[in-house]
């Protein structure tokens, strides 16, 4: 009697994460073809026209936007790492939710706040996983320490930074991301949401 081989193969794990990672290098290239002009019109989000249809696109387009390749690999790393994990988690619906309403919350902040700013990237998507990677293993009733050590040196960092380091709109950015994500974490724990 033969053992059978089992075939290696390749699975398309995480589709949300592995979309925005693919809609995200494509936007890189697109950026460098036009020499900027798609990060300038789709990609990134600034104070314009309400009246103006790509407004409200940029409001989400704006975390697929990076403004070079090393900005790409600073948030990407860590959402490919993190990101699965997650989804594995809380379901793909679920995730895409926190990764549309962190776009959407970031956007209309940077638009209000900062008129006179172009806002871009998904630095505020990974801050917005990092927390609610610390609230996997909530329970009813707990706070998990992680989720305070972690909200502690990942807030109280940006906070820091934001005071002394003079960056505030990133750092704004993270900040709201991670309290997005911690929002939805424990939204999505109380409600025992579904996971698809």
């Amino acid at each position: 009697m033969s053992k059978k081989k089992r075939e290696l193969r390749i699975c398309y794990n995480s589709p949300v994460v592995l979309g925005l990672t693919g809609l995200s290098l494509a936007a890189l290239l697109l950026n460098f073809l036009t020499n900027g002009m798609t990060n300038d019109l789709l990609f990134s989000t600034y104070h314009s026209s309400l009246a103006n249809p790509l407004t409200y696109v940029r409001f989400f387009g704006h975390i697929i936007g990076h403004a070079n390749w090393e900005h790409f690999i600073g948030n990407f790393m860590l959402l490919l790492v993190v990101g699965p994990l997650l989804e594995e988690k809380y379901g793909s619906s679920n995730l895409l939710f926190v990764v549309l309403a962190t776009a959407l919350v970031t956007g209309i902040v940077n638009y209000i706040f900062f008129p006179h700013v172009q806002l871009l990237g998904a630095s505020g998507v990974v801050f917005a996983f990092i927390l609610l990677s610390a609230l996997t293993s909530f329970k009813e009733g707990t706070i998990p320490l992680t989720f305070l050590i972690v909200a502690v040196l990942y807030i109280g960092q940006e906070i820091y930074s934001g005071l002394f380091v003079q960056d505030n709109v990133a750092n704004l950015t993270h900040i709201i991301g991670g309290i997005v994500g911690a929002v939805l974490g424990f939204v999505m724990h109380k409600n025992k949401m579904n996971r698809y």
